[in-house]
């Protein structure tokens, strides 16, 4: 499920969407795994020893285990890693959701941690310091978190770009007004002249 288009804003694209990494609903299943293991050893014993009595509990903690898989794949579900040409978008939730939103400008830095057997499985923790209240935040179980680290910096690489070229077109304007306004001044432009002019150049 991608994350809803009409959250983003109008002069926003998308530049990432991600779910967390299959991990994140790992040692659910694997516990399932093992539960069922155990559950179809003990179904498989017809004696009245241990593992017959063991049958009915193996079989009721394989059905707690499978509905808490079911909820943690909810979760994975409706749980977003998002980079937009403007911001960081971070929200998981069911029915009750939270969110984390940072803009790209305040992103100080972007580090990323794997262990041995993360890296494996192409898992990580990302590390985001920004300029906000909140300082460094934490995500984890994020996919590849090395290539997401390059796409953060190349969002804010293009969004310091669009600023900067930005910058001057707003300062010629500016200037091309005074110059007018100078004109008008002198009387060299009428009022109309100078109304007129100046919806051209801001427009």
């Amino acid at each position: 499920m991608p994350f809803p288009k009409r959250l983003l804003n109008d002069y926003e694209s998308m530049v990432l969407d991600l779910h967390p990494h299959w991990w994140y609903y790992g040692p659910q299943a694997l516990s399932l795994f093992g539960s069922f293991v155990l559950a179809m050893f003990a179904l498989g014993k017809t004696s009245g020893n241990v593992e017959t009595v063991l049958r009915y509990p193996l079989f009721f903690l394989t059905l707690v285990l499978a509905a808490w898989l079911i909820v943690t794949v909810i979760k994975w579900r409706t749980t977003y890693f998002v980079v937009t040409s403007h911001r960081l978008i971070y929200r998981q939730g069911v029915v009750a959701r939270d969110g984390i939103e940072i803009p790209l400008e305040k992103v100080n830095n972007v580090n990323f941690e794997q262990g041995i057997f993360e890296r494996l499985i192409g898992v990580g923790t990302l590390l985001i310091e920004s300029g906000g209240k909140d300082g460094q935040q934490r995500f984890s179980d994020i996919s590849q978190p090395e290539s997401v680290q390059n796409i953060i910096h190349s969002a804010m690489q293009n969004l310091g770009a669009s600023s900067f070229t930005s910058a001057p077109s707003m300062r010629s304007v500016a200037s091309e007004i005074e110059k007018l306004e100078a004109l008008r001044d002198r009387g060299t432009l009428t009022d109309e002249e100078f109304e007129s002019q100046k919806r051209r150049l801001l427009g």
